[in-house]
């Protein structure tokens, strides 16, 4: 039987409960998650690939120990697919949150599909008590010294507080 390999791209600036959300329910489906940093410089992110990366590391440490699953992370700065295939992974894991991240979604797993055929893109939806949360909220939630601490791990929330010097 082969190894079902599933990678979970996206910024992750920073890491959210939602993402762990999604992590924890992707690492049940496959034997082994890459977590996927991209470096999206596009997105103008708050935090540097490397923070971003090492926030990744400690949070899937802390979640692979709990759930027994294999989680890895890994930078990334080439087309998905590609990326993908290097890793030898099989599966791209996309978590919704809502109807409207459907219509982007659908459309980038289209495209990769018409890339890389033998790649399955799988969506997983956000719980309910994950939906909402979008790390561009948390960013300006805690920009403006808003009460993050439900939406973030207390190890990511101390990295916001202090790039805004809180």
């Amino acid at each position: 039987m082969t190894k079902r390999v599933g990678l979970y791209p996206g910024t992750f600036d920073p890491v959210t409960n939602g993402h762990l959300d999604i992590v924890a329910r992707a690492a049940r489906v496959v034997d082994h998650l890459i977590v996927a940093v991209a470096v999206n410089a596009g997105k103008g992110p708050l935090f540097t690939l490397e923070e971003r990366v090492a926030m990744a590391e400690a949070e899937m440490a802390d979640l692979s120990r709990s759930l027994q699953a294999s989680i890895e992370v890994r930078p990334f700065d080439t087309l998905l697919v590609e990326f993908t295939r290097q890793c030898g992974a099989n599966l791209i894991v996309r978590g919704l949150r809502a109807v409207s991240d459907f219509e982007y979604e659908f459309q980038m797993a289209g495209m990769n599909a018409r890339l890389t055929p033998d790649i399955e893109t799988i969506f997983l939806m956000a719980s309910e008590r994950c939906q909402f949360i979008s790390s561009r909220f948390v960013k300006e939630i805690g920009r403006l010294g808003g009460d993050i601490s439900q939406f973030v791990s207390a190890r990511v929330k101390s990295r916001l507080d202090e790039k805004f010097g809180l």
